[in-house]
């Protein structure tokens, strides 16, 4: 018996802005597409992430589609910083601006994927059953999966547990409860000021402290919306060859090349306006340890002029780990949200966790009365979204097999033994350590060329060569030795999930560097892919339409 499943040209795994913009380009070039989404509606990570406080820290303007300018004219972001409901507002808009959403499944899950070689097509289990296709596009985002800690005796707490990643859609009323956050990352640092404003008491248990830096969020003036606009393209290329996807402020002079004065003076400048500009407050931030002491004594005395309490305030103090190593967070008055009276911070390296009761969390010391418990402990970053999905590639290998000592991928993009099955912003690629949504844009116009390359050649197979994929695997590795990044435990090291193989996930040269690498390798006949014919190449399409 024939099973009969529904035939794209290109599957899609997700509708975040990865896949919506690869929606929109692989229509663009001719090919027939399914997108599924497990949630009810596009955003991907803003459509998850509602907890309060949550906001983008790239600035509006720039944390934008740039492939349209068109729709950079007709959409108004109103600060400089935008929270999640706006920037799920844009997502909505583009979606419906380019009527994308005809080609989404909401409310789809995808369980697996296995490569068919004798037919060259992927067969993909979701949900909502089984379909087949071309060309499997991996759309699921760098920061999809969420690391749930199971506490002993959690399962018997009598409150709501709450994850940032997967916050409830209806409003939760926090007003006059007791509220325990476990974590102080990024999510954390959000959520914690937004809370402890309407929260009866806010306990943290802080494992880690992270260094934050000030967001200094404003509304956004039409006067700057103007100065984008009339130099809108200039901006995007600005941002095209930039490192980190963002147009900041570089300082090209080291650390060792400024009098203290004038050290003093630029970090406390940067400080002052906001921003993870602070970071390129020097030029080797990130490649010394001695500058890199120069900034993390500046903000730890930062923290002690804030936070009043001496000894919260030293608790507050990172001294694990070079500061930027980690994700730089931004923030609006974290510190000084432990001046409130309400606010209380149990640090869990001198006071460790023992077990979740039913009316709060007990450690060593102590019982901590909570009517909610808030688990802000991270993801299982770029690797844990592709690896959630059961993907079977030629002779049967699973994905998670072949990355069980980490990630191989060729350019972050593609890996050996699964044919046609690309990654966006996966392993190895610039990702989340840049702007993601100029990633996004690269990343998925590649894999448009790479198409249109395919059926040049009548082509219908590509796959990286194993050799070159070493080569890139090798290569990611020395840039990051390179620098500081290795020396924290970090989600960029994989160091935050327990098992997880401890190495760094990201292209760490920047945005503009590895844009520079994939336009050679497609300069040189796509070097690194074996493209190849299986069967006579579809001539349907063409290349990409005006």
């Amino acid at each position: 018996m024939t099973t009969s499943r529904a035939k794209f040209d290109t599957i899609i795994v997700g509708a975040g802005f990865a896949g919506l913009y690869a929606v929109y380009k692989m229509r663009r070039i001719g090919l027939s597409v399914r997108a599924f989404e497990r949630g009810e509606g596009v955003g991907g990570v803003w459509y998850w992430n509602r907890y309060p406080g949550a906001r983008c820290d790239v600035e509006s303007l720039q944390y934008s589609y740039s492939f349209d300018p068109e729709l950079e004219k007709a959409w108004v972001w109103p600060e400089r910083y935008s929270p999640q409901p706006d920037i799920l507002r844009y997502a909505e808009f583009v979606a419906d601006r380019y009527d994308l959403k005809k080609d989404i499944q909401f409310g789809t899950e995808v369980h697996g994927a296995v490569y068919d070689e004798a037919a060259n097509r992927w067969i993909v289990r979701t949900s909502a059953g089984e379909f087949e296709c071309q060309y499997l596009i991996m759309a699921s985002g760098g920061l999809s999966t969420t690391q749930v800690p199971t506490f002993p005796g959690q399962e018997d707490f009598q409150g709501p547990v709450l994850v940032p990643g997967a916050w409830p859609r209806d409003p939760v009323d926090l007003a006059g409860k007791n509220v325990a956050v476990v974590g102080t990352g990024s999510s954390a640092i959000q959520i914690i000021p937004a809370v402890a404003k309407v929260a009866n008491q806010v306990t943290v248990f802080q494992r880690t402290p992270n260094f934050s830096v000030p967001m200094r969020n404003k509304p956004l003036t039409p006067e700057a919306r103007k100065a984008w606009l009339d130099d809108l393209q200039g901006n995007r290329e600005k941002q095209k060859k930039s490192r980190a996807g963002q147009i900041f402020e570089i300082n090209d002079r080291r650390a060792c090349e400024m009098t203290p004065e004038e050290r003093e003076a630029e970090m406390a400048r940067r400080w002052e306006g906001g921003s993870p500009n602070f970071t390129r407050a020097f030029a080797d931030f990130l490649t010394d340890l001695t500058a890199n002491g120069y900034a993390a004594e500046f903000v730890h005395r930062k923290i002690k002029e804030i936070v009043k309490d001496p000894e919260t305030a030293e608790k507050l103090c990172p001294k694990d780990h070079p500061i930027g190593a980690k994700r730089i967070c931004v923030d609006t008055d974290y510190y000084e949200t432990y001046n409130r009276p309400n606010v209380d911070l149990v640090d869990l390296r001198s006071e460790p966790l023992e077990h979740v009761s039913r009316h709060g969390i007990v450690t060593s010391r102590r019982e901590y009365p909570a009517d909610v418990l808030i688990l802000a402990t991270g993801y299982d970053a770029v690797t844990g979204p592709l690896l959630a999905i059961d993907i079977r590639g030629a002779g049967g290998l699973a994905l998670r097999e072949a990355w069980a000592h980490g990630p191989r991928a060729y350019l972050g993009l593609m890996s050996a033994g699964f044919p046609n099955l690309f990654m966006i912003t996966g392993p190895g690629s610039p990702s989340v350590s840049v702007n993601v949504i100029c990633a996004i844009e690269q990343h998925v116009d590649f894999v448009a060329d790479i198409v249109n390359e395919m059926r040049s050649r009548g082509a219908d197979r590509i796959e990286p060569d194993v050799e070159a994929q070493d080569d890139w695997v090798e290569l990611v590795r020395q840039i990051a030795d390179s620098t500081l990044f290795p020396k924290a435990n970090s989600f960029y090291m994989g160091a935050n999930i327990p098992g997880k193989p401890r190495v760094f996930l990201l292209f760490g040269g920047g945005l503009e560097d590895y844009t520079e690498r994939c336009r050679r390798i497609a300069q040189n006949g796509y070097e690194g892919f074996r493209i190849t014919a299986v069967e006579a190449a579809r001539p349907k399409g063409g290349l990409e339409r005006a």
